[in-house]
């Protein structure tokens, strides 16, 4: 089993090589095959089945070893999400998966098996759920449609009647199989349910919001992607507006109000009036002191 995951990664790794810049002049198999510690020929058969995963990777006495046809987006999502699963060392397992280990023990495992297939079979699930005030909610039925990461957590994404839920894993103290089936939910329909996701929650709703940055938060806004939709404009002063579509109002006011000074709420007046909400509940643990 290691001697694969080694080559896969190995195959990868050579792809990340061939579209990097850190090569002046060409890199040929030969060169490949001294990076690696392996023969030549073991880096002629790597290309042979990186073509055969649609990757157009050749070898030619002119050209090196080159990709010839650019990897679409979907293809690269692909394959970086298989790169890092190869990577990661099993000494640093992602935090909600130890936290879901920690919580629950072998009905982590268990639990994550049967939701995940009842997802691929669009079966419905029974679970006994935990919920925020301590209660418990034994076998509540659910149509899981994904389990996903997200904000330090194994989540199960759940759809009723067109209306999306989410449940915590550590929460779900046992799940159960049925023979009932739900109608499967397309990929289209999920990708934008977590298009307009502005960290964890999942729906349906499309708020458009307007925030202004001042120049403090210029330099650590402006260089990342928060949204796959968003725009920047910069005003007087240097400041500038910021404009997204969102899911959901409560979770973006929450992190507004942990931004502190230097980001105001222009659009909607609803986001403005939650955020000033929050804001004065956070003041309020102080009044006290």
């Amino acid at each position: 089993m290691q001697d694969i995951r080694s080559k896969f990664k190995r195959q990868l790794e050579i792809v990340g090589l061939i579209l990097s810049q850190n090569y002046s002049g060409l890199l040929r198999s030969a060169d490949l095959a001294y990076v690696f510690e392996v023969e030549e020929l073991t880096i002629m058969r790597d290309l042979q089945q990186l073509r055969s995963i649609g990757i157009d990777i050749h070898s030619t006495k002119k050209d090196g070893v080159c990709i010839n046809k650019k990897l679409h987006e979907q293809k690269l999502l692909e394959l970086i999400q298989q790169y890092s699963s190869l990577s990661q060392n099993s000494a640093f397992a992602d935090k909600s998966t130890k936290l879901l280990v920690n919580r629950l023990g072998e009905k982590s495992l268990a639990n994550f098996v049967i939701l995940q297939m009842a997802a691929e079979k669009s079966r419905v699930a029974a679970i006994d759920y935990e919920k925020d005030n301590g209660m418990l909610d034994f076998g509540r039925e659910i149509c899981p449609v994904l389990v996903f990461q997200s904000d330090n957590y194994w989540r199960v994404l759940t759809c009723s009647e067109g209306k999306f839920k989410q449940f915590h894993l550590n929460k779900i103290l046992e799940a159960r199989q049925t023979e009932r089936s739900f109608p499967k939910i397309s990929d289209n329909v999920l990708e934008d349910v977590f298009r307009f996701s502005w960290k964890s929650w999942v729906g349906t709703d499309k708020i458009d919001i307007k925030l202004e940055f001042n120049t403090v938060w210029k330099e650590r806004i402006l260089p990342k992607q928060l949204m796959t939709n968003e725009s920047f404009t910069e005003i007087a002063g240097g400041n500038f507006i910021y404009e997204t579509t969102v899911n959901s109002l409560d979770e973006l006011a929450s992190w507004i109000v942990s931004r502190g000074k230097g980001v105001k709420v222009i659009e909607p007046e609803e986001l403005k009036t939650r955020v000033i909400a929050l804001a004065k509940d956070s003041l309020g643990n102080y009044e006290n002191d």
